[in-house]
C-alpha cells in the first residue's frame, strides 16, 4: 500500500479523506487553487514518481471549474512520472449528453471522456453512472461501482414494513427491478405522459402502491421534479408512507423547496457530492461511500476482482 497516493481536488474532499481513513494512508499534499482571472492553477507538492496515483474529484457543482481540476491534476501527475493515474469520479458530469436526442446536439459524455483520456488517466472509477454506455466512451479501463450495496443495507436495516420500490419513469426500471429482487419486495413503475404541449402531465400507475411503504429511486436528484411529481401520484393512488431512494445528490434550482413541500417523509442520498450550502434539508439522509471507494482501489491495487464487491 506505500506504493498507493491519494489526491484530492476541491470538489469532494471530505469524501477523499473518508477513502483515505479506508485505505489506511493520507491525503496526498498538492494546491489546486484559481488564479483571479479564474485560470486552474495546480501543484504537486510531493514526488509520485512510480507509484499508483488516484484523483478523487466529482464533476459536480461548479461543474465545469472541478472538470477543468481534474484535467489539469491528470495532467500534472503523468508529467511527474506517475506509474498509473486513476481518476477516481464519484459523480460524473455530462452523463446525461450521452446520445444525439435532436439532429445537431453534441455527445458531451464522450467528449469529457476523451479529454480524461488525453489529459493522462489509466483508469476511470466511477459510481452510477447515468447510462451505462458511457464505459464505452473510454479507451481505458472503466470501473463502474454501484451504491446499491449501501442502499440496501440502509432500507433492510430501517424499513421492514410491506415495501414496494417505485421507478419514476420508463428509464429506471431496471435500476428499481434489481433493487425490488433484493428486497424481496414489489415493483410500481410510473408512466408519465403529456398529452399537449403546455398541458399537465397525466401520471399512471403500473403496479400496487395501496396501502404500502413506497421507496422512490433514482440514480440523481436534480431539480427534484421528476420525484416530487412521482410522490403526489404515489400518494394519490394510496401509498401508507413516501420515501425516496438516489445515489447523486445535484440539489440544483428548486429542488430542496420542492422536497421540503412534498409529501416525502426521507430522502436518502449519498455523498459522492458534497452538502451544499443553500442545498441542505432535514429530510435529507446522507450515506457515505467512502468505504465502498476505498476497498475498490485497494483491490484494483492487489489486481483482485471488483465486481465480487456487488455480489
Amino acid at each position: 500500500m506505500d506504493k498507493i497516493k491519494v489526491f484530492s481536488g476541491n470538489a469532494n474532499r471530505p469524501l477523499a479523506l473518508e477513502i483515505c481513513d479506508t485505505l489506511g494512508t493520507t491525503l496526498g499534499k498538492s494546491e489546486v487553487k484559481s488564479f483571479s482571472d479564474g485560470e486552474v492553477y495546480v501543484d504537486i507538492q510531493e514526488s509520485v514518481r512510480g507509484v499508483e496515483v488516484y484523483v478523487v474529484q466529482s464533476t459536480c457543482i461548479p461543474c465545469n471549474n472541478n472538470l477543468m481540476e481534474l484535467l489539469i491534476m491528470l495532467d500534472a501527475f503523468k508529467r511527474a512520472s506517475a506509474v498509473s493515474v486513476t481518476a477516481v469520479i464519484p459523480y460524473y458530469g455530462y452523463a446525461r449528453q450521452d446520445r444525439k436526442v435532436a439532429p445537431r446536439t453534441p455527445i458531451s459524455a464522450k467528449l469529457v471522456a476523451d479529454l480524461i483520456t488525453v489529459a493522462g488517466a489509466t483508469r476511470v472509477v466511477c459510481v452510477d453512472l447515468h447510462a451505462g454506455q458511457i464505459q464505452g466512451f473510454f479507451n481505458i479501463p472503466v470501473d463502474h461501482l454501484y451504491a446499491t450495496p449501501v442502499l440496501l443495507k440502509y432500507i433492510k436495516d430501517n424499513f421492514n414494513d410491506d415495501i414496494v420500490i417505485v421507478s419514476p419513469d420508463a428509464g429506471g426500471v431496471e435500476r428499481a427491478r434489481a433493487f425490488a429482487k433484493r428486497l424481496e419486495a414489489s415493483l410500481a413503475i410510473i408512466d408519465k405522459r403529456r398529452p399537449a404541449p403546455n398541458v399537465s402531465e397525466v401520471m399512471n400507475i403500473i403496479g400496487d402502491v395501496q396501502g404500502k411503504t413506497a421507496i422512490i429511486l433514482d440514480d440523481m436528484i436534480d431539480t427534484a421534479g421528476t420525484l416530487t411529481q412521482a410522490a403526489v401520484a404515489v400518494k394519490n393512488h394510496g401509498a401508507k408512507q413516501i420515501f425516496a431512494c438516489s445515489t447523486h445528490a445535484v440539489l440544483s434550482g428548486p429542488a430542496i423547496e420542492r422536497i421540503e413541500k412534498s409529501p416525502i417523509q426521507q430522502v436518502v442520498v449519498t455523498n459522492t457530492i458534497p452538502e451544499r450550502e443553500g442545498a441542505r434539508s432535514a429530510k435529507i439522509k446522507r450515506l457515505s461511500v467512502g468505504p465502498l471507494l476505498g476497498e475498490a482501489i485497494k483491490r484494483i491495487h492487489y489486481g483482485e476482482s471488483v465486481s465480487s464487491l456487488f455480489v
